[in-house]
């Protein structure tokens, strides 16, 4: 089981409870904000934008908070000015990671994962240190009890997939496919009334680092502690721990 798809996984049950605690409202107004900076705030226009406020429906933001936030990044409305940095570095074991934030002091949030790599047997490295190891990708994932494994396979493959996998410890199908293709694939799967737990443009890892043990245990509490933070958006990582280790650590 790839890290990549178990720790979603782990991720999309804690959901709930980080919206309660205001987490997931926080990122997604960032995240709001600097779409409609970038492109606009016509959501015919702007998938970026689109695809955020699906997620910031899916967290029951109310609209006038999604509308404030628009407004914020086209410059209606003042607000705080946002940066989108990428950081990569090595986590226990040699474990490769990207680590996306949109921050409004990028010293303070530097100097913050930073120290959380260092807590956890890693260290940040140069750009470009890692980014080598990950294919930028469109990846979605479907509860398998949506259907079966050859229908949902053909509709995806058909609609332009590069890729549909079945790990079989896992709960979810995982479809990759072209980023260009995310949008096509998603909308093939929603005329056949497939709804997609996950749709997003991702980075796949090209290998997988192994671990168990020390090293398992403290990967997961990196992972934890940088999605915690405020100012990451996501956080991509190579490690490959089994399902059974996964959820024995994950409790």
């Amino acid at each position: 089981m790839s890290g990549h798809n178990k720790w979603a996984s782990i991720k999309h049950k804690k959901a709930a409870t980080d919206a309660k605690k205001g987490k997931v409202f926080t990122k997604i107004i960032r995240e709001i904000v600097i779409a409609a900076k970038e492109g606009g705030g016509a959501l015919e226009h702007n998938a970026r934008l689109r695809k955020v406020i699906e997620d910031a429906k899916v967290a029951n933001m109310p609209q006038d908070n999604i509308k404030k936030a628009i407004q914020r990044g086209t410059g209606e409305l003042p607000g705080l000015v946002y940066e989108e940095i990428n950081y990569e570095g090595y986590g226990p074991a040699g474990v490769a990671l990207i680590v996306e934030v949109t921050t409004d002091n990028k010293n303070r949030t530097a100097s913050e994962i930073r120290k959380m790599f260092s807590s956890h047997n890693g260290n940040l490295g140069e750009t470009g240190s890692v980014g080598w190891m990950f294919d930028r990708k469109g990846y979605i994932t479907v509860q398998k009890s949506a259907g079966d494994e050859e229908t949902l396979m053909n509709i995806a493959l058909e609609a332009g997939a590069e890729d549909f996998k079945n790990e079989p410890d896992s709960e979810t199908y995982e479809i990759v496919t072209a980023p260009s293709d995310l949008d096509k694939v998603k909308t093939a799967l929603k005329e056949k009334n497939i709804t997609s737990e996950s749709a997003e443009i991702s980075l796949i890892p090209q290998t997988y680092v192994k671990l168990t043990g020390d090293d398992a245990k403290s990967m997961l509490k990196l992972m934890d502690e940088l999605e915690e933070h405020d100012d990451v958006k996501n956080v991509y990582a190579n490690f490959d721990i089994s399902a059974e280790d996964m959820e024995k650590l994950g409790d």
